[in-house]
């Protein structure tokens, strides 16, 4: 496979073959709404990483002492959505073979479905921690089906809805809304039930989605679609011990929608590089 990298998140080493973690750029954004810039997010938060500490004092971890490796970015020559797919596909298959857990920088939220897509192929206890702002539920997107506005949706149809989990959803549109409310679907605007869930998943595969929208705009400007009421950079430390508690269980995860040209001081991609720092030493 082919990779392009610009840059490399700090601390991270030369080599693949030993690496217990990788982490891999997507740089794709084609179905987003309103703004537009979550492409150039990989590798800006690479280039803000070199700013900020590799030791974490919250968990005592630096990411020196673990084996990370950097591939760089995806490599998209064509961008419609279901060329895309299959392409994101094809790298998700390429990882799983040779058994490696991957932190995937998004990249708009639609490149989450065809990475869950491969693993539920491999797991079919999949379970799918999704944070987001917004619900996602949308059978489709004037007129299109492959979408961030419907990304959950397509993960729910695949998985089934007892088998996702939808955390800092306030964000609905009424269909979407309706439909939750008659479903299994486990979905709650915090973050206050997340230790309940994790103590039910010691025996579950688990994939994690961590929307950046789900923060709240006040701490963090650099999205999309901002939606007041969302979360704050403490509440999600906190519940990084729970993380660490499931990283065995845990098969990749990706984090997304980061879009730095809204954020010109560059605080959101600083931000963003301390969560993927946090997570990396969570899941180590």
């Amino acid at each position: 496979m082919k990779f392009k990298r610009n840059f490399r998140f700090v601390g991270a080493s030369d080599n693949y073959k030993q690496a217990d973690i990788i982490i891999c750029g997507i740089p794709y954004d084609v179905t987003s709404t309103f703004r537009h810039g979550s492409q150039k997010a990989a590798d800006a938060i690479r280039y803000y990483s070199e700013s900020i500490e590799t030791f974490s004092p919250v968990q005592n971890k630096d990411i020196t002492d673990f084996k990370i490796f950097d591939i760089g970015n995806m490599i998209f020559k064509k961008k419609y959505p279901e060329i895309a797919i299959g392409i994101i596909e094809n790298y998700a298959d390429y990882f799983i073979k040779q058994n490696k857990k991957i932190l995937y920088i998004g990249g708009e939220h639609l490149v989450t479905y065809p990475i869950v897509k491969k693993y539920y192929e491999k797991y079919k206890n999949l379970k799918v921690l999704y944070f987001d702002a917004h619900a996602d539920m949308r059978m489709n997107y004037e007129g299109d089906k492959l979408s961030h506005s419907t990304v959950a949706r397509r993960i729910v149809e695949l998985i089934g809805e007892k088998n996702i989990y939808m955390f800092g959803i306030r964000s609905f549109e009424r269909n979407e809304y309706n439909f939750i409310k008659k479903s299994n679907i486990f979905c709650k605007n915090n973050l206050n039930e997340f230790k309940d869930i994790i103590s039910n998943l010691k025996n579950e595969m688990v994939y994690i989605s961590l929307d950046l929208d789900v923060f709240d705009p006040s701490c963090f400007l650099g999205v999309g679609n901002p939606e007041p009421g969302g979360i704050f950079y403490d509440d999600f430390i906190k519940i990084i011990p729970y993380i660490s508690k499931i990283k065995k269980n845990i098969v990749s995860l990706d984090v997304v929608e980061l879009m730095p040209d809204y954020d010109l001081s560059g605080c959101s991609n600083i931000f963003t590089a301390k969560i993927i720092r946090e997570i990396i030493l969570a899941i180590a």
